[in-house]
């Protein structure tokens, strides 16, 4: 039973192992990017997803993020907005896609990305109301330039975490574990008794 046990253990931290190879490789191919999970609410929105933003903070500990994923009130999200530019509708007012741990995690550019039905929104940070607060900037067709009809600018709770990856704690500590199962003692099986065929007992 401890052979067997001990045998079920180690395919488990083999199995670790290759997991977090594979993620460590995984992470090496997309240039150390960070991978965040994102989220924000309000009036009639809800819109959530994922980024994937360079691993180096500027001076402010701003994240440049370079794509992203998700979607809006059950739309999906197509595009990230390119930095630099404003969305449709919303000109002059250019994203900057930085995001940050620690709050304000927008700036008051924000970010910006286009949705599949021809939408486009930009949560940011507006420092200059007071109380300074999230809002979203949200545009539809005709692009007029200005906050058209359909157009909306309201408050949001925003929200980004960063996704954990492996630690050098947590490779240590199954590296230590393998090494203990490989150390671990092999027992003999003992001996069995079993009948031959003409009915005299022989060892096994």
């Amino acid at each position: 039973m401890t052979v067997f046990l001990a045998s079920i253990l180690r395919r488990l931290v083999w199995s670790s192992l290759a997991s977090l190879a594979a993620m460590s490789v995984t992470m090496t191919e997309a240039n150390a990017s960070l991978y965040w999970n994102w989220s924000y609410s309000g009036n009639g929105i809800a819109a959530s997803g994922t980024f994937v933003a360079n691993d180096t903070p500027d001076g402010f500990g701003f994240y440049l993020i370079g794509a992203l994923t998700g979607s809006r009130n059950g739309q999906t999200i197509t595009a990230l907005q390119p930095t630099g530019t404003a969305i449709p509708g919303n000109e002059p007012f250019a994203v900057d896609n930085l995001v940050r741990l620690n709050g304000p995690q927008l700036t008051h550019n924000g970010f910006g990305y286009a949705i599949a039905d021809g939408t486009y929104a930009n949560p940011f940070f507006a420092d200059f109301l007071s109380p300074a607060r999230y809002l979203e900037f949200f545009s539809a067709p005709p692009f007029m330039g200005g906050m058209g009809t359909e157009d909306s600018e309201l408050p949001i709770t925003f929200v980004a975490t960063l996704r954990t990856i492996p630690e050098p704690d947590t490779w240590a500590l199954l590296l230590t574990g393998l090494g203990m199962l490989r150390g671990a003692p092999r027992h003999k099986r003992s001996p069995q008794h079993a009948e031959s065929r003409d009915g005299r007992m022989k060892m096994a």
